[in-house]
């Protein structure tokens, strides 16, 4: 008997590993690489190092532009954040790459200890944040900004796009005490540029007015937001979007003077649920006693599966079709 049926549309393994970027999206290649060869132009004291990842945290852009002052420590991100705590004691500058499974679970206590403690210099980049691949649970750190909230000192930095990362890397830099910076590599979506936004490290910003929705977002979902609040406007939904890329120390006066009104606060996040964003406002909500439900949209408690980003996207809801679909509900 003839097979009757359709051929099904197969995604190849190298979408697990996938740009998020929409097709035909206008995207900058390794944001992060030239924006640090760029400071070090203007600032001697920058180094890069990195543990044995340099192509595939975007470090090698600088490697090449700056040979002299790039370090490879090898697969050991203990001795890693070591090396560049004692370089940030000589007054150099350094910024160390590896991927934030490794930072936030393998050597936490190094960065802890030798750095965050003294209160040092270092600038931590960590690759492949959230689901931003599909290669499962040994590489999503879908838990990294709840590991790093409770250490003290430390700056965290979720960036939106390539403008984000572009500006935030000569502010990192010239800031006093460590940074964590959630990375998104290689071919990076620009959207920002769009919204007269420009990157001050600790603040929020208001992006988009709208009276029946408030999606405050970091990350790569402060673009899927925008996405989301443009799809809306077919449902007759007024959508406002607040990106608050500084994690830590947070922007509550900007986000809270949103969240005061009557409007659906939805918070958005490439993150569990756990520990991240939403928790940051909700706190912040809580500690100024304005008594307002907030939802959240993010990663679920939970290791999450392998696979194609595109498919992951959309079964764990960070997809614009499932924030479009969360909203409406929550809209009643």
């Amino acid at each position: 008997m003839a097979n009757t049926l359709a051929p099904t549309k197969r995604l190849k393994t190298s979408a697990m590993i996938a740009s998020f970027a929409d097709a035909g999206q206008k995207t900058a290649p390794a944001p992060f690489g030239h924006a640090l060869a760029r400071a070090a132009e203007a600032d001697r004291r920058i180094v890069g190092l990195t543990a044995d990842l340099g192509k595939y945290t975007d470090m090698h852009i600088f490697a090449q532009q700056h040979p002299d002052r790039f370090f490879q420590m090898g697969m050991a991100e203990q001795l890693l954040f070591g090396a560049a705590a004692g370089m940030a004691q000589t007054g150099l500058i350094p910024f160390a790459s590896t991927y934030s499974v490794f930072a936030a679970r393998r050597a936490y206590d190094f960065l802890c200890l030798d750095i965050a403690e003294p209160n040092l210099n270092v600038n931590i980049v960590g690759g492949l944040p959230g689901l931003t691949t599909g290669y499962g649970p040994s590489h999503q750190a879908t838990e990294d900004m709840a590991i790093f909230r409770g250490m003290p000192n430390l700056t965290i930095v979720d960036p939106c796009d390539s403008v984000d990362i572009e500006q935030a890397v000569p502010q990192l830099a010239a800031s006093d005490g460590p940074t964590y910076l959630r990375l998104l590599r290689g071919n990076v979506p620009t959207v920002l540029d769009e919204y007269d936004y420009t990157f001050e490290l600790g603040k929020a910003k208001v992006l988009r007015g709208g009276n029946d929705v408030v999606l405050v977002s970091s990350g790569l979902m402060t673009m899927r937001a925008l996405q989301a609040a443009k799809a809306l406007e077919a449902h007759k939904v007024d959508v406002a979007v607040v990106h608050a890329p500084t994690i830590k120390p947070f922007d509550s006066a900007t986000v809270l003077a949103e969240l005061a009104g009557d409007r659906l606060a939805v918070t958005l996040e490439n993150h569990t649920v756990v520990g991240g964003l939403f928790e940051t406002v909700a706190s912040a909500v809580v500690t100024a006693g304005l008594g307002k439900r907030v939802v959240p949209i993010g990663l679920p408690d939970e290791f999450l599966d392998a696979g194609a980003l595109p498919t992951l996207h959309e079964r764990y809801g960070l997809s614009v079709s499932r924030i479009v679909e969360k909203v409406l509900a929550e809209l009643g």
